[in-house]
């Protein structure tokens, strides 16, 4: 059993900093800053908190979804590495906000990975016949936890929430994720403190772990590359993106990137490209997928997914 794609949305903050505002802030360019990352903007949150933003994601999947009503959905959980609130979960938050009265809920912490971490989670959740839909979301304010004055981190991150409705269909799924621990000072955030990253091993690990998660995936479920529409990676950095793409011998049209207006959104960053790829009529039914997520912990992983 795999999950179907049957509703998106997303919620981006109005206020818009583009790379010369960062110039004002760090030493750096916007030449520079694209040329390393493919990041020209960054959507910056000053108002709304994270579980208000993954409402505002969470009430559009619902709208645009036609097959089923919020009191059908079995399960809500929310990713989320940055948000205010200790208690309640925002994925509880999130129910009250529309009215998934049957599902239960829970909040996924695993960075950039969570998204694909937790769609797995739903799948495998209804591999047991618990539930047959869920909602999930993805929702980062880490202009929160960015250190504005380090040029190395603050030129990659940016806020925004997206969300994903799906459904169980009987088509054999295909999934994995990994972490590796004893890695995990490459990427920490102590509490009540800021990113660190050690950006050149981050590279070095996604280019090397994303190429064996698709290709793992591909095995299970048997796919050739030509059964593969669209690969949806954590949009982290273009030159990671292209590393891919070149390893597995895909052609670039079939990694999109939006990742120039958004810039690294963590767990948000999958649901937001999937939102604007479904709105656009560029994911018609029928649509194959397979999700790859990458981040701290280490964690990465991946997921087929259809549309």
């Amino acid at each position: 059993m795999t999950g179907r794609i049957i509703g998106t949305g997303s919620y981006s903050p109005e206020l818009v900093w583009d790379n010369n505002k960062l110039a004002e802030m760090v030493e750096t360019s916007d030449e520079w800053i694209r040329e390393r990352t493919g990041i020209a903007r960054r959507h910056i949150e000053k108002e709304k908190s994270a579980s208000e933003m993954a409402v505002e994601a969470a009430k559009k999947a619902m709208e645009s979804c036609k097959e089923i009503k919020a009191e059908d959905l079995g399960a809500i959980i929310v990713c989320s590495i940055a948000q205010e609130e200790v208690l309640p979960s925002v994925s509880c938050q999130v129910q009250a906000a529309i009215g998934a009265t049957n599902a239960f809920c829970f909040d996924l912490k695993a960075a950039c990975s969570g998204f694909v971490f937790a769609y797995n989670t739903c799948i495998a959740y209804m591999n047991m016949g618990l539930i047959k839909n869920a909602l999930i979301v993805g929702v980062e304010k880490l202009s929160s936890i960015t250190d504005w004055t380090d040029r190395s981190s603050c030129i990659l991150f940016g806020d925004g929430a997206g969300a994903a409705v799906i459904t169980a269909c009987e088509e054999e799924g295909a999934m994995m994720m990994r972490c590796e621990g004893s890695r995990g000072e490459v990427l920490t955030c102590p509490a009540g403190s800021t990113l660190i990253m050690n950006g050149q091993e981050v590279f070095k690990f996604a280019v090397r772990s994303v190429p064996e998660a698709i290709l793992e995936v591909m095995s299970q479920k048997m796919l050739a590359k030509e059964d593969v529409d669209y690969y949806i990676l954590h949009q982290a950095n273009k030159r990671i993106v292209e590393s891919v793409a070149k390893r597995l011998g895909e052609p670039m049209e079939k990694f999109p990137m939006n990742i120039d207006e958004y810039g690294n959104t963590s767990s948000a960053s999958i649901p937001l490209l999937v939102d604007e790829l479904y709105r656009s009529g560029k994911l018609p039914q029928g649509s194959r997928l397979i999700m790859a997520g990458f981040g701290a912990g280490l964690s990465w992983g991946a997921s087929y997914v259809t549309v």
